[in-house]
């Protein structure tokens, strides 16, 4: 494949998404085999999504370089997010993909996944802002309706799923296309922004830093700025989101009017 993974959330996010030509994260269709019989599109069930997402996450985990549990960034992460494996009532499970990318996804059936790279340039509060962003993708069914939107344009690719609204397997070849739609899926501006509110909610409740939140979207904006017109991949994946030093300013504006930074 020549895209990096499944978008699926934010920060570079995620999605909300990744990139294109040359990305590290690979997702093909070898070895894999058929998900699911007889998924109807149209009425697609929160288990259906989380069972397509959590196969394609699984064979992505193993066609990637995953921090082992040993590995510095997996400590860091399990450190950071030990007592959230349950947040919101969702079951959730990090690992780090060690890459060059800048992003981190999360998936319908509650998989967060963290590249390195973010890791790098983030502090940890900044991180539990962006992931607790990714986390609100999947408590507010965006995720969900991710994979039902890719499952539904990849079902039209097949002449019998067309008629009927029905995929009664996914081949591997078919595989490979559901994960490059997932890829493609892009959350509206609503949708980020609704996930936002999510992770200033996270990062209030926990008793966190909210003011690494708008932050974390500072560093964003300054990655837009000094690229000028050579933007990288993950670079590009922001453009389907609200202006990074808008949503800083919202966060800030937030956070002074809740009393949890100076004016």
């Amino acid at each position: 494949m020549k895209k990096t993974i499944l978008r699926l959330t934010f920060v570079m996010l995620a999605g909300a998404a990744a990139a294109d030509a040359s990305a590290q994260i690979k997702l093909n269709s070898k070895g894999i085999g058929a998900i699911g019989k007889g998924v109807k599109a149209a009425t697609f069930s929160d288990a259906e999504a989380a069972k397509l997402a959590a196969e394609a996450v699984a064979y992505m985990d193993t066609h990637n370089t995953v921090a082992a549990d040993n590995d510095p960034y997996t400590i860091r992460l399990k450190k950071l997010f030990a007592r959230h494996t349950a947040e919101g009532g969702l079951k959730l499970n990090f690992k780090v993909y060690k890459v060059t990318d800048i992003n981190a996804f999360a998936c319908a059936d509650g998989s967060v996944r963290v590249f390195s790279a973010l890791m790098d340039i983030m502090t940890d509060d900044e991180l539990l802002g962006i992931i607790g962003h990714e986390i609100g993708h999947v408590a507010n069914k965006d995720t969900r309706d991710a994979v039902r939107s890719a499952y539904k344009r990849e079902a039209l690719m097949d002449a019998a799923g067309s008629q009927s609204g029905v995929v009664t397997s996914l081949t591997e070849s078919q595989l490979g296309k559901f994960a490059n739609a997932l890829l493609d899926s892009k959350y509206s501006r609503k949708q980020e922004t609704d996930a936002d509110d999510y992770a200033y909610h996270f990062m209030k409740q926990h008793g966190y830093k909210v003011e690494a939140l708008a932050s974390a979207f500072s560093k964003f904006a300054e990655m837009e700025s000094a690229s000028g017109t050579k933007r990288t991949k993950s670079e590009k994946m922001l453009s389907s989101h609200p202006d990074s030093n808008e949503r800083a300013a919202r966060v800030l504006a937030r956070a002074k009017k809740d009393g949890l930074v100076k004016s």
